[in-house]
């Protein structure tokens, strides 16, 4: 089944799917160094930290009602849902940042990018349709680089940088351990825009 995506800056309402999809990567662990879940306030302020140039964006999933929502393997129960106008259902199915990478003026320009997906969603092309999108939007914000700081074992994520032309610039043996308790390699990953 194919999916359509969208993709638009996060609001209020996100907060809970944006909390969800983060708090599910944090237990399962091997995508973020948080080592507990966060609570809605504090995903709230991380939001609201992203001042222009930099933000916060969701990528929605939209398919019409006549063809079913979900494969059956899917958990429509763990997604954000609404409705449209036009006999489609959407969700929140992930969300990504363009961050302040270092924060002293002569770095402007240069984004961090941060994104996750539902977990239900995974295999989908929802990470491929969010990253390209991020990327987009940061060039459309005249940012000139864009990085990424992932575990080096995280094959989807290093799969994703892989295919839209990143090159590896470092790589930070035993640096951070996740909510597992696994101490895991960092790799350091740019773009010029």
């Amino acid at each position: 089944m194919s999916y359509t995506y969208m993709f638009r800056p996060a609001v209020e309402s996100d907060l809970q799917a944006i909390t969800d999809i983060y708090n599910a990567s944090v237990i399962a662990g091997g995508s973020t160094a948080d080592l507990t879940p966060r609570s809605l306030d504090q995903r709230r302020a991380w939001v609201e930290s992203h001042r222009p140039p930099y933000g916060v964006f969701v990528a929605e999933a939209s398919v019409a009602e006549d063809h079913g929502w979900m494969d059956d393997d899917a958990n429509p129960e763990g997604s954000t849902d609404s409705e449209v106008g036009t006999g489609a259902r959407t969700a929140v199915v992930g969300f990504g940042a363009l961050s302040v990478f270092y924060d002293r003026a002569g770095y402007d320009g240069v984004t961090d990018l941060a994104y996750y997906i539902d977990t239900d969603w995974q295999g989908r092309g929802a990470g491929t349709f969010l990253l390209g999108s991020l990327l987009d939007e940061a060039r459309a914000r005249h940012m000139r680089k864009a990085c990424g700081i992932i575990f080096a074992d995280n094959a989807g994520s290093i799969a994703l940088m892989n295919r839209f032309g990143f090159t590896r610039f470092g790589l930070m043996p035993a640096a951070a351990t996740d909510s597992t308790g696994t101490m895991r390699d960092m790799s350091y990953w740019y773009l010029d825009l």
